[in-house]
């Protein structure tokens, strides 16, 4: 679980990411109609202290036809699961429009404008608590009393099981920091992030590179980069060639953690046919083990049977694939 960083925030500080978490995320026919260069963050000075102490949340509007649109973006970094987070968000609702009629953001008679309730959550854990106020009301009220009873909906964003969507060669920048979060290797993370920085070649987006520079190494490289300092990076090409360098280590490392567990099968053989068996087998449960980690535990039959017919410059070309392959059958496909 990633801890609380103020430059998680910092990111969806910025216009881009947020019309991206829109685009990508919200699927209604109405989010087309959204002018999303108007998109406006309102300041902590427009916010009431009861507000402003809500460290991660994030509150943002923008034209959607002739009216604004409020998104109260809210971001989730509990490594447990809020059970009661329909309530919470029921009470900043109310916060946001009691805000909106203080600071005379509103006309007198005008109607209160649509808030959008967004929770961004990226723990572990799959995130199991009521979406809707309604699920957690007692139920089988009389007709005449439920009516009374308030109402509302959030929508949730649960990055772990969306790290993967919408399609990866989309230019989606939320998207592309959600699969940088949950990148199982070095080798998918600098790929991500080689094509996360060319679309952000601009010098007009200088703010928002060096926003991703900083959660990398404050954040997104830890899981791969245990030891970094984050004073050691300063640029974009400084974190790839390190990624690179950390994937060759890394590929290194799994493949003669291989070697020594088929040698020390071989050895009890006392075979020199024994110890390449061993070595094969050794080599061939380790790269299951890296292709269950990368997609899923639940192989197709077909790969072990590739895998126990192959010899050990088959697997050992398909280790090497398997670090950047983008599917299973990729892999497969390297060393014919």
């Amino acid at each position: 679980m990633v801890s609380h960083d103020p430059a998680y925030k910092q990111l969806f500080s910025h216009p881009e990411m947020v019309a991206d978490l829109l685009r990508g995320y919200v699927r209604e026919e109405w989010v087309q109609q959204i002018d999303f260069s108007t998109l406006e963050r309102l300041p902590d000075s427009f916010i009431t202290d009861d507000l402003r102490a809500r460290e991660d949340d994030i509150i943002w509007r923008v034209r959607w036809g002739e009216r604004w649109l409020y998104l109260y973006l809210l971001i989730e970094f509990q490594s447990s699961v809020d059970a009661f987070m329909a309530v919470r968000l029921l009470a900043y609702v109310g916060l946001l429009y009691q805000d909106l009629k203080r600071t005379e953001r509103l006309a007198p008679k005008a109607p209160l404008p649509p808030v959008l309730p967004l929770v961004l959550y990226n723990g572990d854990a799959p995130w199991n608590a009521a979406t809707e106020l309604a699920e957690l009301m007692e139920p089988d009220l009389p007709a005449t009393l439920a009516g009374f009873q308030p109402q509302l909906r959030y929508l949730l964003l649960d990055e772990g099981r969306i790290a993967n969507h919408p399609d990866p060669s989309l230019r989606n920048l939320a998207a592309a920091l959600f699969r940088l979060e949950f990148s199982p290797t070095p080798g998918d993370f600098k790929a991500v992030w080689d094509r996360l920085f060319a679309w952000i070649d601009h010098p007009n987006q200088e703010s928002l590179r060096r926003a991703f520079l900083i959660w990398a190494t404050r954040i997104g490289l830890r899981r791969h980069l245990p030891n970094l300092n984050p004073g050691e990076l300063h640029d974009a090409q400084e974190i790839s060639t390190m990624l690179a360098t950390r994937t060759t280590d890394w590929t290194l490392e799994w493949k003669q953690q291989g070697l020594q567990e088929g040698l020390q099968e071989g050895l009890q053989k006392g075979l020199q046919q024994g110890r390449q068996q061993g070595q094969q087998q050794g080599e061939s449960r380790l790269l299951r083990r890296q292709l269950q980690r990368r997609f899923g535990p639940n192989l197709p039959d077909w790969v072990d049977e590739r895998l126990r017919q192959a010899d050990i410059d088959q697997l050992e070309a398909w280790g090497e694939a398997f670090v950047e392959a983008p599917t299973l059958e990729a892999v497969f496909e390297a060393g014919k």
